[in-house]
């Protein structure tokens, strides 16, 4: 099979031209409709060649078009919605490439037909688009459309999202065609990030931290590994050892003390000197367990070390699984401010073992949930309202469906980072919404008074706030923020810092752009966008009102 070749195949008005055309772009592959190609090789439109020529020959035409396109490869091709009604199509697509199915409801495809006034008439509903018709004519087929290899819902979404669920089920497709060899179960993948330099999963799973040593070896297989941990987590470091010794994997560890003040360039110094005692190479790699301090230190150590080493990603906390270990973002901190040193270095895979939470302290695991909370904020309603629904049971750390959770947060961090890597197209700086102010909390008090978690959710809501100032927001959006903030005991004002300092330590923020400010602001609850355009009064206003005087 050509895994370098989807087919997008569905019922008129699901969406296929119009998605094909963005999953291309994301892939950087070639986009072709099929019947657009048989349009300009007869100089017809599809319906012309009906009314000229009849069924029988535009099916030829559209099978004779099939053959000599699947030659090719890196390809995205939007099918017309009858061509699996040829038999001999279905198995040349199954044998060539992928076929995703992009499905709709029937009164969703009635409406998207019925105001598409540019699109030219579907012959096989010979222009009746009542309910009624279609549901006779997609009935007729939606035995068809079922045998693909994946589907996604199109109703809801829109079709930059569809585009970047495609992406997604291109990769998890691909990549589980190995699990059997792996060993891994395929429920366990959660997302695959496509990165500059290759591909990586994430996998996500009750108790597979035992699995550590035989996935690095199939990853990268090295002879050696130095594991970085902090106190914390050091009881899961040892279990990552003793996979990779079981594994024939030589491992060394260095704990290092916990916390953010620690993640500084004095402690990565410390690491350099440990791996040139131990006489560390390029091809040995680097695995992080533990939580999103040892996650962004570990992996500035194996971006710069000899110049790059490969890393691994354990991560041990909910706030290192669902954001800081994905990505690729490495760094330490000065004085002046966060992560303002580091360096873009993707993992060759992320372990999450979502049992490694139950021995996290409650205080831990509630600022966990802030990174989650921000990306339904910011990114997916859904989720949010996954959160809502499921409060209770993720507060009793019902792992069953913690995990789900998870998978589900972690899916929307991948396709962001997979269609905007190094952060230039505008996507992935919608993940910073409430680290403006977040960061500036925390270097501002020495990374003492609140945990990054804690931070952040109060940067949110004063985001929040310029959110409704800018009457972007409303009050009830606000509210319901703050709301489900609470229910997940993170703060949502800050006591007593002084507002001044506040807006001076936010003018070192990686985000400032010619002394402006690159605000993410939520135009409604899982919609954020971007806005340079805040006023110091807007600013002072926002700080005010999440202020606990």
């Amino acid at each position: 099979m050509n895994k370098n070749i989807v087919f997008l195949t569905g019922f008129s008005g699901t969406g296929k031209t119009t998605v094909g055309r963005k999953v291309a772009q994301l892939l950087q592959w070639r986009f072709l409709d099929i019947d657009e190609e048989i349009s300009v090789d007869t100089g017809q439109s599809v319906s012309q060649i009906f009314s000229n020529l009849g069924e029988s020959t535009f099916r030829n035409l559209e099978h004779k078009k099939l053959l000599e396109i699947i030659a090719e490869g890196n390809l995205i091709i939007s099918t017309g919605g009858g061509i699996l009604t040829d038999s001999r199509n279905p198995a040349v697509m199954a044998e060539s490439g992928t076929i995703i199915c992009l499905e709709s409801r029937v009164d969703t495809i009635a409406k998207r037909l019925n105001c598409d006034i540019s699109s030219e008439i579907r012959p096989m509903l010979n222009d009746d688009l009542s309910t009624d018709a279609i549901l006779t004519l997609k009935g007729s087929r939606q035995h068809l459309y079922s045998k693909a290899d994946w589907t996604i819902h199109t109703d809801k979404l829109d079709p930059k999202t569809v585009a970047e669920e495609v992406v997604r089920a291109i990769y998890l497709l691909d990549q589980s065609q190995d699990t059997g060899i792996l060993g891994i179960a395929p429920e366990e993948l959660s997302s695959v990030v496509d990165a500059k330099n290759g591909k990586y999963p994430i996998w996500v799973a009750k108790g597979n931290i035992g699995q550590a040593g035989i996935r690095l070896k199939q990853a990268i297989n090295p002879s050696v590994a130095y594991v970085i941990t902090d106190q914390g987590a050091s009881i899961y470091a040892r279990e990552v050892q003793k996979s990779m010794e079981s594994s024939g994997i030589e491992s060394h560890s260095f704990t290092m003390e916990p916390g953010e003040d620690h993640k500084k360039l004095s402690t990565v110094e410390l690491i350099y000197k440990w791996l040139s005692e131990r006489k560390a190479e390029r091809n040995h790699a680097i695995v992080a367990v533990g939580g999103g301090v040892v996650g962004d230190l570990a992996g500035y150590v194996a971006a710069t070390y000899l110049r790059g080493m490969p890393v691994v990603h354990v991560p041990t906390t909910l706030l290192s699984m669902m954001d800081s270990s994905i990505g690729g973002k490495t760094g330490v901190d000065l004085a002046q401010g966060k992560n303002l040193v580091g360096s873009f270095h993707q993992p060759q895979f992320v372990l999450v073992d979502t049992n490694t939470l139950q021995t996290l302290p409650k205080r831990i695991l509630s600022e966990g949930w802030a990174e989650g909370l921000k990306h339904g904020l910011a990114l997916d309603k859904s989720l949010l309202e996954s959160f809502e629904n499921n409060s209770s049971a993720l507060k009793n750390l019902d792992l069953d469906i913690i995990t789900k959770l998870i998978k589900h947060s972690i899916s929307i961090k991948a396709q962001v980072v997979t269609a905007d890597e190094f952060e230039k197209l505008g996507r992935r700086i919608l993940l910073n919404y409430g680290h403006t102010i977040g960061h500036a909390i925390e270097s501002m008090t020495n990374y003492s008074l609140y945990l990054h978690g804690e931070a952040v959710s109060i940067g949110m809501m004063a985001a929040a706030h310029i959110s409704v100032a800018k009457n972007l927001l409303s009050n009830d959006d606000l509210m319901r923020q703050e709301t489900l903030l609470k229910t997940f005991n993170l703060p949502t004002q800050h006591q007593n810092l002084s507002i001044d300092k506040i807006k001076n330590r936010i003018l070192s923020d990686k985000k400032v752009n010619r002394g402006k400010i690159n605000w993410v602001l939520l135009k409604g609850i899982g919609s954020a966008e971007t806005n340079c355009e805040v006023t110091d009064l807007e600013i002072t206003q926002s700080l005010k009102n999440v202020s606990s005087v």
